[in-house]
């Protein structure tokens, strides 16, 4: 078929809608001529039939290729992209231009307009704004079709207004989406997010092209306003997003648009704001005032319009005042100063970024001398020009020093001098940039002026004057400073020369004449200094007199009028009015403040002085500015600190005083009160540092008011005491006394440095100073007594004096009693002393008489320790919080009198203590320590209430560890071993220092048997106590004797032994008649050898102990007598008295001969009488009584049940007695005791040392066996075995043949090897190395032997081993150096062996 068969057949297919053959035709068409135009229409029309539309797409986009002039392919793209609506917006545009580019060629003005009007609704209905926008741009002025069809379409205001509506739309969409966006990423800011936003979008934006060709198309006015108000408001909206560097061209174009406006009187208030706001400018003169009077007029609600309307009707305004052309009407009313202020604040609440409304404001408020409110307003004036500025990019500097000028000259007033530091930085910032700046010339005259720097100040003032030569106020300033310059002459004449300008009728001038007035009455003053000169009240007087009738608030006037009255006018009263007004008017009257200070003081009206001081202080004018040469005023604060410290606020107090110091280093009554907060606030070493400083400056400085030390030293000597230096105190104190003998505090200061001097004296063991110190306390009480007999303090310390002796009974005979007695009969009132006097009956005369007695005791102590408090009860009545500590030191007195009193005459004291401690309650209830002491007093009278008493202190102050341990005991007491164990528990926890908690824990680890716990519980409870706790030493001493008796081994280290003798001494001193543990004492003394100090204790016990069995003819009186005999009888033997001894030990056996009246168990009384014949058989020995001492030793032998040791006295006894029968018996006896006993070392050694004496072999075979097998025994201790190997080398010496195994052999081969023996068995044996050294021939041996022999010896000796001293010296010795020799004499130089050896090492030198 041929090509235009094929295109009738593809039409015919399409007129019948056969579109499957229509396609098919046209393709047959296609493969014969692939650019048939005619063919691709088809093609395209079948296919969009069938629904094929992108294949149809490209066939009609083929045909429209082939003739683009030709709109048939056009139309029929723009039917396909029209029925698929939205998809192909894009594609439709295109297709539809095309079409309408056609019909403008061909002219068809109709089609073409269709066409377009088509495009455009096809968009706004299904495409973006983007795709209307783009189809709005094909009307615009400049494509091909605007020229045929202007006129006929929308005019292009209209469609530039529709495209800026849909920019603006699309932008504040896009902006509010990014910014939520960004705004979640880690570390995004809003506001920096929202500037980045803005900057991208308005760098891509033609939105400022869109509102400027609005601008030029439009013909309505209004309009053209509408979008150059836009174009503004975008300008500046991309000004204020721009980088600093990018400003500078927008800026320029955003102020020629803002000038425009305001140039044809259009009222649109931004531009008008823009541009008066960047009118940067030095003086506010050059401004236009018909602006800103058009301003005032045309915004009548804005802040700026309120500021300006009040500015431009003041004085400060440089514009002369328009005339009013109005006719008929009347004038406006002129504003005051009262309105113009609160439009400028109304004003400036709206306008908060406003730096031009901000300058004017502070300017007014400056004017007004409204000198803080003109600070605020310029500082937060000057931060809204730093904002506005980097928000504009302008620096506008002319506006920050107008504001800085204001600032500046404000802060020369405001709390003067506080501020000058800063003013002078900014005034000399200003002349920096401008050298002639008169404010700032000026303000520095001022803040040198001030700083009595007025050389410097009459320069810049000079200055200042030169450029405005009318300026009256420069001017009288300057001469103020040449007066205050010292030439009041020239002052004075420049003073009275300025006064006539200054009216006196003039409002304005009233301050400013005030002042002239006043400082010519100053110059006046100071010109003649004469008395009759000032008391002239035709001279200053009038002149002061006249400043106050001009300006009745002036204050400095008042200040030199009250000076006038007080020190020339004899007028007090008069003179403090005006002082108070002077104060009252400016607080800067620093010397009238000073005057009223000291008079309120005086009067001791501490809470005005606080005002007053305080007030000196807010104003800045105490501390001089850095630099100045203007003193500072140290006295508000060293006031306020004594106030302060009146208040017990001591660390305000230190802060007060520390900044009085730094403005006046070298004020000695700054430095005592500093000294005296440090003291009471308890840090004594700052307390004393201090005084010390004040007293002895150590830098040069010369004290100003130090020409009364005494107090000082006083205070010092306190300091001291706190710190527990009680010799420098009283050192001191005395001192003080030698200038005032009389001063009462001084005297009650010493008196308590004495009492606790005395009582730490007591705490720490040095019993004969704490008596010492006592005494010398009674002896300051009779003193104090002399002047104040009714001194609570003194009788409180009198009382605490004579309970020292309480705990030093050794003591009492030392009591001053006449002085005592002086003390407490000085003005004695009955009254006082008849307290409780039912109860514990204890009267004046009875103490008195107790005083005389020679033998008085502790009891007369205490006792007048009670009568004391009764005194120091009877002093305080008007005082109820003193009467309660007063009951409850009455109280502890009695309470310790029932502790020193026997059990039945001291129970009167317990109910008297009782009762003072409930009065105490009842006056104090809250103190925790008074329930405390009743819970004591009624722990054995009345457990129940003594539990709730505990408990009630404890919910007082359950931190108190004395408390819980009291607690603790009382449960003890009662036998609940489990609560008590958990109140000790509580106590350590609380406090872990705390003695007696430990000691608590120690009696019920004993009670449940558990002695070891006990011993260390009572060990560290010794260890951490003071020396006045007594059970602490007793149950140490005791429970560590009970240890020593279960472990005989720990009595070989002598060094453990000195804490309990040391703490039985004290015990000794503090309670004299403790007899049982006197005996104990004795009984330590005699483990360490110290037998003459157990015989001094044992006879005075033995004394004691008769007296009490003659007195009470007991049993419990006749076993102690029978124990101090037996035990005084052993100590006599030791120490060789032989006769005393036997003496002793026969009494002993005679006062426990009946075993039904000795008193003692039957255990016990088996080992009093075994030591005691023991102790008298060795006696008897001694005196050569040999058939006494034989008789002795069969007896006692006979009571120990053939005791070993019993034995072996015996033997030793009979065989020095020589006889055969003698020996013969002794053999036996022997002989019977190794074989009943074959362990015991000294029955075997015996036996061994009889055998080497008979020179018999048999038994010393038999003997050597047995000591082979026992020098093996495991616990043998290194006495025993040193006599083992000592015997067996003596065999060996005597019986070399026998220990040869019955071959021969020398005595001193055999003796080496029995030594060779003891070194292989034993090598930490030092002896058996030392007789080695000894037996060996060989020098080398020799030495290596000694050294072993020393190394071993070194490393035996306590605590590691029991050698003793000389042993050591022995081993030392054994070594032949000098140096050694020289260690061993110094270890033992009762020994022989270190004198020998160190001449032998002298003699080889």
């Amino acid at each position: 078929m041929s090509t235009k068969a094929a295109l009738k057949a593809a039409k015919a297919a399409l007129d019948e809608e056969n579109y499957e053959v229509a396609a098919t035709q046209a393709h047959q068409v296609l493969a014969a001529d692939g650019n048939n135009y005619f063919a691709k229409l088809f093609l395209g029309r079948a296919l969009e039939k069938q629904q094929f539309l992108e294949d149809a797409a490209r066939a009609y986009q083929s045909a429209a290729e082939l003739k683009p002039e030709d709109n048939q392919a056009w139309l029929g793209l723009c039917s396909l992209y029209e029925a698929q609506g939205s998809a192909k917006v894009d594609e439709f545009r295109q297709a539809s231009v095309r079409v309408a580019e056609n019909y403008a060629k061909a002219e068809d003005k109709h089609r073409c307009q269709t066409t377009v009007d088509k495009l455009v609704a096809f968009s706004k209905q299904h495409g973006t704004r983007s795709q209307y926008k783009r189809a709005l741009e094909v009307l615009l002025p400049g494509s091909v079709l605007y020229d045929l069809l202007e006129g006929r379409i929308l005019h292009p205001a209209q469609t530039y207004a529709r495209l800026a509506e849909i920019t603006e739309e699309e932008e504040d969409q896009f902006i509010k989406q990014e910014i939520a966006a960004r705004r979640t990423r880690i570390g995004a800011r809003v506001g920096q997010v929202t500037a980045d936003v803005k900057r991208e979008v308005f760098g891509q934006s033609n939105l400022e092209q869109l509102y400027q060709e609005i601008i030029n198309w439009s013909s309505d006015d209004e309009v053209r306003r509408q979008y150059e108000e836009k174009l503004l408001e975008r300008g500046c909206e991309i000004l204020v997003n721009l980088p600093a560097e990018q400003k500078g061209p927008k800026l320029d174009q955003v102020l020629t648009l803002a000038e425009g406006m305001v140039i044809i009187h259009h009222q649109f208030q931004a531009a008008w704001d823009l541009v008066i706001e960047t009118r940067d400018l030095e003086d506010l003169r050059d401004l236009d005032a018909n602006i800103l009077r058009e301003y005032v007029t045309a915004f009548p609600d804005s802040g700026r319009d309120k500021i300006l309307k009040a500015w431009l009707s003041s004085e400060l305004a440089p514009f002369a005042q328009p005339k009013d052309e109005t006719e008929g009407d009347s004038p406006p009313t002129p504003l005051t100063p009262e309105d113009r202020l609160l439009l400028m604040t109304d004003g400036l609440s709206i306008s908060e970024q406003s730096p031009f409304a901000y300058r004017l404001v502070s300017d007014y408020y400056l004017h007004l001398e409204e000198h803080e409110s003109a600070v605020d307003t310029s500082r937060a004036g000057l931060k809204a020009a730093v904002s506005e500025g980097n928000r504009l990019g302008m620096r506008m500097q002319n506006t920050k020093d107008a504001l800085n000028s204001v600032l500046a000259t404000a802060l020369v007033h405001f709390q003067a001098p506080r501020n000058h530091a800063e003013a002078k930085r900014l005034f000399e910032d200003i002349l920096g940039r401008k050298q002639n700046s008169t404010p700032a010339l000026i303000g520095l005259g001022l803040i040198f002026e001030e700083n009595e720097d007025y050389g410097d100040a009459i320069s810049f003032l000079s200055r200042a004057l030169d450029a405005d030569k009318t300026n009256v106020r420069v001017g009288t300033e300057l001469a103020w400073c040449r007066a205050l310059n010292g030439d009041y002459v020239e002052a004075k004449q420049d003073l009275k020369a300025y006064l006539p300008q200054m009216k006196a009728d003039d409002p304005r001038a009233r301050d400013l004449r005030a002042q002239v007035l006043y400082r010519i009455g100053i110059c006046l003053w100071e010109m003649d200094t004469s008395k009759s000169a000032r008391k002239n009240r035709e001279g200053a007087y009038s002149q002061f007199l006249a400043a106050i009738k001009t300006n009745v608030n002036f204050a400095p006037a008042y200040t030199s009028l009250g000076i006038y009255y007080v020190d020339y006018a004899r007028d007090k009263k008069r003179g403090r009015q005006c002082f108070q007004k002077a104060f009252e008017l400016s607080p800067s009257e620093t010397y009238a403040a000073e005057r009223l200070a000291r008079s309120f003081a005086d009067q001791g009206d501490w809470d005005i002085v606080e005002v007053i001081s305080q007030r000196v202080i807010d104003t800045g004018r105490a501390r001089p500015p850095p630099g100045s040469k203007r003193k500072g005023l140290s006295w508000p604060c060293s006031a306020l600190g004594v106030v302060l410290m009146n208040k017990q606020e001591y660390q305000q107090a230190i802060t007060s005083f520390l900044a009085a110091l730094r403005i006046n280093p070298n004020d000695y009554q700054s430095y005592i009160g500093l000294g005296e907060s440090y003291h009471n606030s308890g840090r004594y070493n700052s307390a004393l540092r201090t005084f010390t400083y004040a007293l002895e400056p150590h830098d040069g400085v010369e004290m100003r008011g130090a020409d009364e030390k005494w107090f000082a030293r006083y205070m010092l000597a306190n300091v001291h005491r706190e710190l527990g230096e009680y010799d420098e105190a009283i050192a001191a104190l005395e001192g003080v006394l030698a200038e005032r003998p009389d001063e009462f505090g001084v005297l009650m200061s010493l008196l308590q440095t004495f009492v606790e001097m005395s009582w730490r004296c007591v705490e720490t063991g040095l019993f004969g100073r704490a008596t010492s110190s006592a005494c010398q306390a009674i002896s300051t009480a009779a003193q104090v007594a002399t002047s104040r007999p009714k001194a609570f303090n003194m009788w409180k310390a009198v009382g605490d004096v004579c309970l020292t002796f309480s705990w030093v009974q050794s003591s009492c005979d030392s009591l001053p009693t006449t002085e005592l007695q002086k003390l407490l009969a000085q003005d004695a009132d009955a009254a006082a002393y008849e307290q409780l006097s039912d109860v514990d009956q204890i009267s004046l005369d009875s103490v008195q008489s107790g005083l005389d007695n020679e033998e008085r005791g502790s009891m007369t102590a205490v006792l007048s320790g009670i009568l004391a408090f009764k005194q120091a009860i009877h002093s305080c009545s008007h005082d109820i919080h003193a009467q309660a500590v007063a009951w409850y030191n009455l109280g502890l007195a009695e309470q310790r009198a029932f502790t020193c009193a026997d059990a039945k005459a001291g129970r009167k004291y317990l109910r008297a203590a009782v009762r003072c401690f409930k009065r105490a309650i009842e006056l104090e209830a809250g103190n925790a320590e008074f329930w405390n002491a009743l819970g004591v007093a009624t722990t054995t009278l009345n457990p129940k209430v003594a539990q709730h008493s505990f408990v009630r202190s404890l919910h007082l102050n359950e931190l108190n560890a004395k408390v819980w341990a009291n607690l603790g005991v009382m449960y003890l007491l009662h036998g609940d071993y489990q609560l008590a164990h958990q109140s000790f528990g509580r106590s350590q926890s609380t406090d872990p220092d705390y003695a007696h908690a430990w000691v608590g824990e120690g009696l019920i680890a004993m009670l449940e048997g558990k002695n070891q716990d006990a011993l260390s519980h009572f060990t560290h409870a010794f260890e951490i106590s003071d020396s006045t706790s007594v059970i602490t030493k007793r149950q140490y001493a005791s429970s560590l004797f009970d240890h020593l008796l279960a472990t005989p081994a720990a009595s070989d280290d002598l060094t453990a032994l000195v804490q309990p003798i040391f703490a039985l001494q004290q015990l000794q001193r503090q309670s004299a008649q403790d007899l049982p543990f006197q005996h104990l004492a004795a009984l330590y003394f005699e483990r360490v050898g110290n037998n003459s100090a157990a015989i001094e204790a044992l006879v005075s016990l033995c004394t004691a102990a008769e007296a009490d069995y003659e007195a009470s003819e007991s049993d419990a009186a006749l076993a102690r007598f029978a124990l101090a005999k037996s035990d005084l009888a052993r100590n006599q033997l030791a120490h060789q008295d032989f006769d005393e001894a036997a003496t002793n030990a026969e009494t002993s056996l005679d006062l426990s001969s009946d075993p039904d009246s000795s008193g003692l168990g039957a255990a016990a009384r088996t080992r009093l009488r075994l030591s005691a014949h023991l102790t008298a058989g060795l006696a008897l020995y001694h005196l050569n009584r040999m058939a006494e001492a034989i008789a002795m030793f069969k007896t006692a032998l006979e009571e120990s049940v053939n005791d070993p040791d019993v034995v072996c006295s015996l033997v030793k006894v009979l065989w020095a007695q020589g006889g055969a029968d003698e020996k013969g018996v002794a053999r036996e006896q022997l002989f019977e005791c190794v074989e009943r006993c074959p362990d015991h070392v000294g029955a075997v050694t015996l036996l061994g040392a009889l055998a080497a004496l008979e020179d018999d072999a048999d038994i010393a075979i038999a003997v050597k066996d047995d000591l082979v097998s026992l020098r093996t025994k495991e616990g043998l201790g290194m006495a025993d075995g040193g006599e083992i190997e000592k015997l067996l080398n003596a065999l060996a010496v005597l019986l070399p043949s026998t220990f040869a195994g019955g071959g021969e052999a020398s005595s001193d081969d055999a003796a080496l090897a029995e030594t060779q023996a003891a070194v292989m068995l034993s090598p930490d044996t030092p002896q058996a190395w030392q007789q080695l050294a000894e037996q060996s021939s060989d020098p080398e041996a020799q030495q290596y032997a000694s050294s072993m022999a020393l190394k071993t010896a070194q490393k035996a000796v306590p605590p590691s081993g029991p050698l003793e001293p000389h042993n050591l010296a022995k081993a030392y010795a054994g070594v032949g150096t000098a140096g050694d020799a020289q260690r061993a004499v110094m270890l033992a130089p009762w020994s022989n062996e270190g004198w020998a050896a160190a001449a032998d090492a002298l003699e080889g030198h």
